[in-house]
């Protein structure tokens, strides 16, 4: 029989070795797996991924302009400083203390140049026109009475002919507004109107016309109107 306590314990060094190279087996696989995977990783990174380029910092670059610059222009020379006055030298020459100055003939002489003066209201050649300075220019106060005067000096040949027209009229009106003048200025065409216009006119009453606070009188212009039923 074999005795047990005669046995002698075998030597563990074998099963120290082959778990090592179990060890080693395992390791060796597993890191090359590892680093097939790392690289297989890292290539599907740079494969799928957005490029990684650098951005371009600051502005964007613009093509330089080139810009013609003009000539030079010469700048003239600054005027001369102004010379200064000669002080005044008594002349030897001696003058005359007895001067005699000539005439002046310009004020004896009055040029006919200016318009006529306006003639006064009073004045007895009241027979032109003239122009008179008025604020107030006058009316005709008796429309009434100078229609039914027109109508009985309208000659009756020509209204019965069915002869009518227009007879301008130049009246001079005083300080009271009365009529001292009439003269025909634009003639109808016909010297029965004119003749008989001149005589309407002569009832016309008018406002005095006024110069500021001062009553004037004026020229004033009238049309006379003959007109046939």
């Amino acid at each position: 029989m074999f005795d047990e306590r005669n046995r002698q314990p075998e030597p563990t060094a074998r099963f120290t070795g082959a778990a090592n190279e179990r060890f080693k087996r395992r390791f060796s696989s597993w890191f090359w797996g590892s680093i097939t995977a790392a690289t297989t990783l890292h290539f599907a990174i740079f494969a799928f991924l957005p490029s990684m380029a650098v951005a371009v910092a600051g502005p964007d670059v613009t093509p330089t302009e080139v810009i013609n610059i003009p000539p030079e222009v010469e700048v003239p020379p600054p005027p001369e400083a102004l010379r200064r006055p000669a002080r005044p030298v008594i002349s030897p020459v001696a003058l005359d203390d007895d001067l005699t100055i000539p005439r002046n003939t310009i004020v004896d002489e009055i040029p006919n140049l200016l318009p006529p003066r306006p003639k006064a209201a009073d004045t007895e050649d009241i027979a032109v026109p003239y122009f008179v300075v008025t604020t107030v220019k006058p009316k005709l106060l008796n429309q009434e009475e100078v229609n039914r005067v027109l109508e009985r000096e309208y000659p009756a040949l020509l209204k019965d002919a069915g002869i009518g027209g227009t007879t301008r009229v130049h009246l001079f009106v005083d300080e009271e507004g009365i009529v001292r003048n009439q003269l025909v200025d634009v003639s109808s065409g016909h010297a029965g109107l004119d003749n008989a216009a001149l005589k309407v006119v002569t009832v016309a009453r008018f406002s005095p016309a006024q110069n500021r606070d001062k009553t004037v009188a004026v020229w004033v212009s009238m049309a006379i109107t003959f007109e046939a039923n």
